[in-house]
This record gives C-alpha cells, sequence and structure tokens, in this order.
C-alpha cells in the first residue's frame, strides 16, 4: 500500500509540475482538478450507458405491469418472467450504480494522501501545498482557528461553499420544472409494484445536493476539491445526458 501511495503521490506531484507555470503556487490544487476530471472523463462511458439503462428500463414499465397481472397469483413465475425480459432487452437494474462505485477509489486514494503524515517512510510533502494560502491537508476548522471565517484560508472555503450551493440549487430547480412540465406516475420497482416510500423519496433527493456542503467542510481540501469538482460536472453531465428525460426517471437516477 505505501509504495502504490508513493507512486500516487508521484503522480500528483507530476501533474503539479506540468501546471506550475500556469498556476503557480495553486499547480498541486490544479492538479486534484485534471486528475478528478480524467477520474470522471474515464466513467463517463459509463455514465451515458447508465442513462440509456435508465430510460430503456421506464420503456420497459408497461411490459413489466403486463407480467405482473399475468402471473399475479406465481410471484416465482413473475420473477423469472422479469429477468428474462431485462435479459431480452439487455438492461441491468444495477448498471446506474457503476459510475458511483468507481469513483469511490479514487476519491479514498486522494482523502488518504493528504490525511497521511508520512507517505512511503517520508514526510508527506504534499501536505504543506497550498490553494490561496489554505493548506491542502488540513480542514475546514483549521481554517477557522486560523483567521475565522473571512480570513484567508476561511474564504477559500466560503468560494467552496458557493460553487457547491450554486450546483445544488440549480439540480433542484431543473428537477422542479421537470416535475412540472412533464407530471408522471409513481415510480416502480423491477417487478411493477410502487417502490414504498419512492414518492417522498423522489421529492427530497434534489436536496441531497445540498449535503455536500458537509462533506467539503470535513474532509482535507484537497478531498474538498474533489467533491466539488466531481459534483460540477456530475451537473453538467446529468443536464446533457437526461435532457428531454421525465423528472421522476432523472431525479432517481443514482448521482454520478
Amino acid at each position: 500500500m505505501s509504495a502504490f501511495m508513493s507512486a500516487f503521490a508521484s503522480l500528483v506531484g507530476a501533474f503539479a509540475d506540468l501546471l506550475q507555470p500556469l498556476f503557480q503556487n495553486a499547480s498541486t490544487a490544479a492538479a486534484i482538478v485534471l486528475f478528478t476530471a480524467l477520474v470522471r472523463l474515464a466513467v463517463h462511458p459509463l455514465s451515458r450507458a447508465a442513462a440509456r439503462g435508465q430510460k430503456a428500463r421506464t420503456k420497459l414499465q408497461p411490459q413489466i405491469a403486463e407480467l405482473r397481472k399475468k402471473h399475479a397469483k406465481n410471484p416465482d413465475r413473475m420473477q423469472k418472467a422479469l429477468m428474462e425480459l431485462h435479459a431480452q432487452e439487455k438492461v441491468s437494474p444495477l448498471s446506474g450504480c457503476l459510475p458511483s462505485l468507481l469513483q469511490m477509489p479514487a476519491f479514498f486514494l486522494l482523502y488518504h494522501l493528504f490525511s497521511s503524515r508520512r507517505i512511503g517512510g517520508d514526510p508527506n510533502s504534499l501536505l504543506g501545498h497550498e490553494l490561496f494560502g489554505a493548506p491542502l491537508g488540513e480542514r475546514w476548522h483549521d481554517a477557522l482557528a486560523d483567521g475565522g471565517p473571512f480570513g484567508e484560508q476561511g474564504l477559500v472555503y466560503a468560494a467552496l461553499f458557493v460553487i457547491v450551493a450554486a450546483v445544488a440549487t440549480f439540480n433542484y430547480g431543473r428537477t422542479k420544472r421537470q416535475m412540472a412540465a412533464n407530471p408522471v406516475t409513481p415510480a416502480t420497482g423491477p417487478d411493477g409494484q410502487p417502490v414504498p416510500g419512492m414518492g417522498a423519496m423522489t421529492k427530497v433527493m434534489p436536496l441531497m445536493s445540498f449535503l455536500t456542503l458537509f462533506s467539503v467542510a470535513f474532509v482535507p481540501l484537497a478531498a474538498a476539491l474533489y467533491i466539488v469538482t466531481s459534483t460540477t460536472w456530475t451537473a453538467g453531465e446529468r443536464a446533457y445526458l437526461y435532457r428531454g428525460t421525465p423528472a421522476t426517471e432523472a431525479a432517481v437516477a443514482p448521482a454520478v
């Protein structure tokens, strides 16, 4: 693990050296943004596949309802028929989870790198790198202790909070507009049955973006940059991939 972390630290350092002529002292922060963008670009084909799968599952709802009616007295036969339908249409109920799952190792790797005092037995020099005076290895409470919310470091976090709040507001407003323009029937599960609590979840999910504010506040600044960059990418990607999609379908699709 230490050898792997050393290699990853060298990769971040190489990106920082590459960007140093453009970003000067903020080159390591820029390297993290670049790393995040490359990760999101790598999983983008899976995000496109997840969007196609979500639309395909929605189109199958009439057939699912028919199978449910036909095999209402035989749950085992109904489940088998549903599995055959999904296989025939090449639709996987789990495809939407893959983009999020594949990003988790990248995030935790970055989190661990900027939470470790030593890498490969040597002091972790990346912890001292800064973004406009805020060390990448420190957290919001450190910024509050050094100048308060409007100090040099506090203002860096304030800018990140503003970006996250703006993205969350965009997501919330977009979903509300879609719901008003495209009234839809209650969401159903793979067996065609209404999903318990899904109506309430559909209303709450747009607000989940605002929870990112808490994540940004409690992780190292480097990890916070990953979150902010990825969240912003997600907003633009979902707006593009789910354009013209009914509100509930887009809202229940996993955030990636």
